[in-house]
C-alpha cells in the first residue's frame, strides 16, 4: 500500500469525516460485546464460589481488584506504545490471554487459582480496550460520539448478557461448565483478526498529531486547563465506576440479603440492571456530538442521584424501576467523557482511551475491595445508603470548559 502523498493527506480528514464506516463498527461492537460476556461471568459467580470456597465479601473484592487491576495498569502503556506503533493484530493476542484465563477459571481448584484466572482474562482486556476504541475512532467518520456510543453498547451488552447466562448455565451446571464460553474467546479471535486486516490498512484514518493539533479544538486551551479538565474527567469516572461497582459486585447479594429471593433470581435482576446501562449508553455519544459532551456528562452523572438516593429505602418492585432509571442514566456517560477527553488531547487517542479505561478499570476493582470490606465491617445495606451520594460528585462538571460549545458555534461561521 502506497503512502498518501503531503496533499492527500491534508484532505484526510474532510474524506475521513464524509464516511461513517458501520460495518466496522458494528463488528468492533459486537466483538465488544463478546469480549464483556466473557468478564461479565466473572462477578457472576461470586454466589457460587463464595458458597463453595467459603469466601468472605473481601475476598470476594479481592478477585475484582485483582481483574480490574491487570484489566487497567496496562491500559495506558498500551495506548501510548500503540499511538507510536500501531499493532492491528494486537487485539486477537489480547484475546488469546482471555481465552487461556476462561480455561484456568473453569478448573480453578482454590482461591489462589482465582486470582490468576481473572488476572489473564485483565491482561487480555487491557490489550482490547484501547485498541479497539481507536479502531473505533478509525471508523468513525467524524462522528466520535456516535462511534464510541456504538462501540460501548456492544461492551454493555455483553456485561448484561453474562449474568443471564450465568443463570442459565453455570449456576445449574456448576464450575466447570465455564469453559463452554471458550468457545466465544475462539469465535472473538476469528472476527479480531479480520478486524486486524482491516486495521492494517487504514491507518492513514488516525490523523498525524500535527494536523490533528491545528484542527482540533483542544489545543486553544492552556495546558493547565487541559491538565484540569482531565482530573476533573478522572473524578468523575471514580464517582461513576465506584457506584458501578456496589451494583455489579454486590447487587445480587443485597437483593438475595433484603428481599430473599433466588440465586437465579438475583442474576436475572442483574441482568435487568445490565440490560439498562446498554440501552443508556447508545444515546450518550450522539446527544453529546449534537449538544455537546458537557451536558451528557451533567445530565448523566448528577442526574442519576435522586434515584440512588431512593434505592435502599424500597421495594423489591421499585428497587427494579429505579435500578433500570440509574443504569440508563448513568450509562450515557462514559462515552461523553472519553469523546470530551479526546477533544482536549488530540492525537493521542490509543493514550486517552488506554488511560479512561484503565482508570475506569483500576475505580471498579477498588470500589469493589473497598466495598466488600465495607460491607463485612457493616452490612450489605450500608453500603447502598453510602454509595448513594457518590453521583453528587458529580457537581464538578460545571468547572469543565464547553469545548463543544465552541467548536459547534465555530461550524456556523
Amino acid at each position: 500500500m502506497e503512502k498518501p502523498t503531503k496533499e492527500e493527506a491534508l484532505t484526510i480528514p474532510k474524506n475521513v469525516a464524509e464516511g461513517t464506516i458501520f460495518s466496522i463498527l458494528l463488528t468492533i461492537s459486537f466483538s465488544h460485546l463478546l469480549n464483556d460476556t466473557i468478564q461479565s461471568l466473572i462477578p457472576s459467580i461470586y454466589p457460587l464460589v463464595k458458597e463453595s470456597f467459603h469466601l468472605s465479601f473481601a475476598q470476594i473484592g479481592l478477585i475484582t481488584l485483582t481483574f480490574q487491576l491487570a484489566a487497567s495498569l496496562l491500559q495506558p502503556f498500551v495506548g501510548f506504545y500503540t499511538d507510536k506503533k500501531p499493532q492491528p493484530f494486537s487485539l486477537a493476542a489480547g484475546m488469546g490471554f482471555t481465552l487461556v484465563g476462561l480455561i484456568c477459571l473453569a478448573f480453578a481448584s482454590g482461591f489462589g487459582w482465582l486470582l490468576i484466572a481473572v488476572a489473564l482474562i485483565g491482561i487480555g482486556s487491557s490489550v482490547f480496550h484501547p485498541e479497539a476504541s481507536k479502531v473505533a475512532y478509525m471508523a468513525s467518520g467524524g462522528r466520535r460520539g456516535l462511534a464510541q456510543s456504538i462501540f460501548q453498547v456492544g461492551g454493555n451488552a455483553g456485561s448484561a448478557i453474562g449474568p443471564l447466562l450465568a443463570a442459565l448455565i453455570i449456576v445449574p451446571f456448576g464450575q466447570i461448565s465455564v469453559a463452554w464460553f471458550s468457545l466465544i474467546a475462539l469465535l472473538a479471535i476469528l472476527i479480531l483478526i479480520n478486524i486486524g486486516k482491516w486495521y492494517r490498512l487504514n491507518m492513514h484514518r488516525i490523523r498525524p498529531k500535527k494536523a490533528a493539533e491545528h484542527h482540533e479544538e483542544g489545543t486553544q486551551l492552556s495546558k493547565k486547563a487541559i491538565t484540569i479538565s482531565i482530573l476533573i474527567l478522572l473524578v468523575l469516572i471514580f464517582s461513576k465506576y465506584f457506584y458501578l461497582a456496589s451494583m455489579s459486585s454486590y447487587y445480587t447479594f443485597y437483593l438475595i440479603d433484603k428481599f430473599h429471593i433466588s440465586v437465579q433470581s438475583s442474576q436475572v435482576h442483574l441482568f435487568i440492571f445490565l440490560f439498562a446501562t446498554a440501552a443508556g449508553t447508545l444515546l450518550g455519544g450522539p446527544i453529546g456530538d449534537h449538544f455537546g459532551r458537557k451536558y451528557v456528562i451533567w445530565f448523566s452523572i448528577l442526574g442519576v442521584a435522586p434515584f440512588t438516593l431512593l434505592l435502599p429505602h424500597v421495594n423489591l418492585f421499585w428497587t427494579t424501576v429505579l435500578s433500570v432509571f440509574i443504569g440508563f442514566i448513568l450509562a450515557s456517560a462514559f462515552s461523553a467523557i472519553l469523546v470530551y477527553a479526546q477533544e482536549l488531547l488530540p492525537g493521542k487517542v490509543g493514550l486517552v482511551s488506554g488511560l479512561f479505561f484503565g482508570f475506569a478499570f483500576g475505580m471498579g476493582g477498588l470500589g469493589s475491595a473497598l466495598l466488600g470490606a465495607l460491607a463485612d465491617r457493616t452490612s450489605i445495606h450500608f453500603v447502598y445508603q453510602v454509595c448513594a451520594y457518590l453521583p453528587l460528585i458529580g457537581l464538578l462538571t460545571g468547572f469543565l470548559p464547553d469545548i463543544g460549545h465552541k467548536r459547534k458555534k465555530a461550524g456556523r461561521s
